[in-house]
C-alpha cells in the first residue's frame, strides 16, 4: 500500500476541514489513520470534471468524487454565472429537482441554498422527480435555469446533476466552459456565498406543475383506439408513479406493474446495473409480459428520462426493440398519421440509424443529423422557428416527442409508444408488423452497438489518443470490408464508411468510462423477405466487428 505523503496528507486535512458532510469528513480521516495513500490519490487526481452533461460521478470524499463539498462549489460557481451573465437571473430564479439516489435530497439542498445566497429565487421540488418533470418546470416557470440532482442509469454508488439554461435544453459551448471556469474560481478562492450578496427565498415545486406537465404531455398523442395490455417497470427509480398515472389518463386501463421494482430504492436491489439496455436489466419487466399476456412492455430508467420497449417474441418469450428500432417506428407514425403540416422536423444523432433519414424523406419532412446527445438534438428546431419538431431521438433509448420537449423524455415517449402500439392493434397489426413493413420498404437496418469498458487510471485519455490515431492513420480494412472513408465528426467522433454501405462509428461516452461503437449496415429486401435481410445485414456486422475489436484493442 503506498503511503501517504505530506503533500497529499496536507491536501487531505485542508479538505476536511471544509467538507461539510460529518460522513465524507470520516470517510478521509480513516483512510488517513490507516495510511492509504493509493486510495487517498484517487479521491484527490484532480477534480470532478464539469462538462456539457454536468457532473456525475462516484460519490465519495475529495475532489474527485461526489460529495456535498463539490456539490457546494459547483453551486456556487452556476450562482457566480447566472449573476454575471444572465441579465435578469434575480427575477427568474432557478428549478432545483432532484432523483431518489442517495444524498440527493442533501445535494439538492445545497444546491438551493447556494443558489439563494446569491440572491437567485429558488423552486425546490418537495420530493423526488422524474428528471422530464424538472426539466419541463423551467419552462413552464420562466425560470432562468434548472438544475436536476440524478446520475441518471449509472450504478448505485454514482451521482451527479445536469445543468439547464432558461431554453429548456442541456448547455452546450460556450456555456458549459464558462460555468466550469466559474466553478473553477470558486474552488480556488473558497467563497461559497458573495459577500454582502441580498439573500433570496427558496419556495416548493407547486403541485399544480406537476399537473400541468401530465396535461401537455397526453395532448402530444391521440388517445388509444383499442384496449392493450401493458406491463411496466421504474428499475428502482422516480418514474413509476407519474408513468402509471400518464396510462391512466390517457385511457389505458390494463396496466400491469412489476411491484419488485415500483418503488424508488436508491440500492437497485433486482438489477446489477439499473440501465434498461444492460443484458438482464429488464428481465422481470418480460417475466410480468408473460404472466399477464401483456402485449407492450415499458421500462423506465431510474430518472425516467429514457424507456426501453419489449414486445412479445418468438415461442411465447419477449423481444427488446433496439433504441433505433423504436426511433424508426415513432418517426413513421407521427409522420404519417399524428402530425401534418410543412416545415415538420425530425432529428436523430450521428450514431442512430440512418432509417428515420428515409422515412422523413417519405413523409416530405426534414431530418436533421446531430452530434450525440440531447443539448444537440435539441438545437435544429431551437435554431429554426420556422419549422416543427415532431421526434428526436438518440439509439441510447432516448427520445423526444412533440415541438416543446427539448431534452429526452421517457415518460411523454412511454406514452406515445403505448398510443402506437394501441393504433396498430386496432388494425390487427404489432409493433413488429410495423417494423417488417418499414424494412421492407426502407431496406432492412440492422445495428450492431457495442462498448469496451476500462475503469483503470488514465482511461479517458487512452480511450482519446486512440480515437485520434484512428482518425490520423484509418485502417485499409475492418474485417472483410474495405475503407471507403475516414470521418471525423468531432475531435473525439470518427466515422468510417465501409464498403457494402455499411458504417462504423466510434466515441468515448461522455458520461461513462467506456469506447463506444456503432455499427450499421442495410439490406435491401426486394422479395419482401425482410428476416432473411436482416440475416444478411447481421452476418456482415458480426465479420465487421471481429474485425474492429484488435484495432480498439491494440
Amino acid at each position: 500500500m503506498p503511503a501517504v505523503g505530506p503533500e497529499l496528507r496536507a491536501r487531505v486535512e485542508e479538505w476536511i476541514a471544509r467538507d461539510p458532510d460529518p460522513g465524507t469528513r470520516d470517510e478521509l480521516a480513516a483512510l488517513l489513520a490507516a495510511g492509504d495513500g493509493a486510495a487517498l490519490a484517487a479521491r484527490f487526481a484532480g477534480r470532478l470534471a464539469f462538462g456539457t452533461a454536468g457532473l456525475r460521478g462516484t460519490m465519495g470524499g475529495g475532489p474527485a468524487r461526489m460529495n456535498r463539498a463539490v456539490v457546494r462549489e459547483s453551486a456556487a460557481g452556476i450562482a457566480r454565472y447566472l449573476v454575471e451573465e444572465v441579465p435578469d437571473a434575480r427575477r427568474r430564479g432557478v428549478v432545483v429537482a432532484h432523483d431518489a439516489r442517495r444524498m440527493s435530497t442533501a445535494f439538492a439542498a445545497d444546491c438551493a441554498e447556494v443558489l439563494a445566497a446569491h440572491g437567485l429565487p429558488v423552486t425546490l421540488g418537495t420530493g423526488p422527480l422524474p428528471t422530464p418533470v424538472g426539466v419541463f418546470a423551467i419552462r413552464r416557470l420562466g425560470a432562468a435555469a434548472g438544475i436536476v440532482v440524478t446520475a441518471s442509469h449509472n450504478p448505485a454508488a454514482d451521482n451527479g446533476l445536469k445543468l439547464y439554461m432558461g431554453d429548456g435544453a442541456q448547455i452546450v459551448p460556450p456555456v458549459d466552459g464558462r460555468v466550469a471556469a466559474a466553478i473553477d474560481a470558486v474552488a480556488r478562492d473558497g467563497v461559497i456565498s458573495i459577500p454582502g450578496a441580498a439573500g433570496a427565498g427558496v419556495a416548493p415545486l407547486d403541485d399544480a406543475v406537476i399537473d400541468d406537465y401530465v396535461a401537455a404531455t397526453i395532448a402530444r398523442v391521440p388517445a388509444p383506439p383499442v384496449p392493450i395490455r401493458i406491463a411496466t417497470t421504474a428499475m428502482h427509480g422516480v418514474g413509476g408513479a407519474l408513468l402509471a398515472r400518464l396510462l391512466a389518463a390517457a385511457g389505458h386501463s390494463d396496466v400491469h406493474v412489476v411491484a419488485a421494482q415500483q418503488e424508488p430504492d436508491p440500492g437497485f436491489p433486482t438489477v446489477a446495473f439499473p440501465n434498461p439496455e444492460e443484458p438482464g436489466a429488464t428481465d422481470l419487466l418480460a417475466a410480468r409480459m408473460r404472466e399477464t399476456g401483456a402485449v407492450l412492455g415499458l421500462a423506465l430508467d431510474p430518472d425516467a428520462d429514457r424507456v426501453a420497449v419489449l414486445v412479445p417474441g418468438p415461442d411465447g418469450g419477449t423481444r427488446q426493440l433496439t433504441g433505433d428500432e423504436v426511433g424508426g417506428l415513432l418517426g413513421d407514425w407521427l409522420l404519417g398519421e399524428v402530425t401534418s403540416g410543412p416545415d415538420r422536423l425530425v432529428t436523430s444523432s450521428v450514431v442512430s440509424s440512418q432509417l428515420l433519414a428515409k422515412v422523413a424523406a417519405h413523409h416530405g419532412a426534414r431530418h436533421a443529423e446531430t452530434l450525440t446527445g440531447f443539448k444537440w438534438l435539441s438545437r435544429p428546431a431551437m435554431e429554426h422557428p420556422g419549422w416543427t419538431q415532431v421526434l428526436a431521438y438518440e439509439e441510447a433509448i432516448g427520445y423526444a416527442v412533440g415541438p416543446d420537449v427539448r431534452d429526452k423524455d421517457g415518460l411523454s415517449a412511454a406514452l406515445a409508444v403505448a398510443s402506437m402500439a394501441s393504433a396498430y392493434a386496432g388494425r390487427g397489426r404489432t409493433l413488429p408488423d410495423a417494423l417488417d413493413d418499414l424494412h421492407r420498404s426502407h431496406g432492412a437496418h440492422v445495428t450492431a452497438n457495442f462498448s469496451l469498458r476500462d475503469e483503470s487510471p488514465g482511461g479517458a485519455e487512452r480511450r482519446a489518443a486512440l480515437v485520434g490515431r484512428l482518425a490520423g492513420d484509418p485502417p485499409a480494412a475492418v474485417g472483410p470490408l474495405a475503407v471507403r472513408a475516414a470521418t471525423p465528426l468531432a475531435p473525439d467522433v470518427l466515422r468510417l464508411d465501409l464498403d457494402g454501405g455499411v458504417r462504423v462509428i466510434v466515441r468515448p461516452s461522455g458520461t461513462e468510462p467506456k469506447l463506444k461503437c456503432y455499427c450499421e449496415a442495410v439490406e435491401p429486401a426486394p422479395d419482401g423477405d425482410v428476416a432473411a435481410a436482416r440475416a444478411r445485414a447481421g452476418a456482415t456486422l458480426a465479420a465487421v466487428r471481429s474485425g474492429l475489436e484488435p484495432l480498439l484493442l491494440a
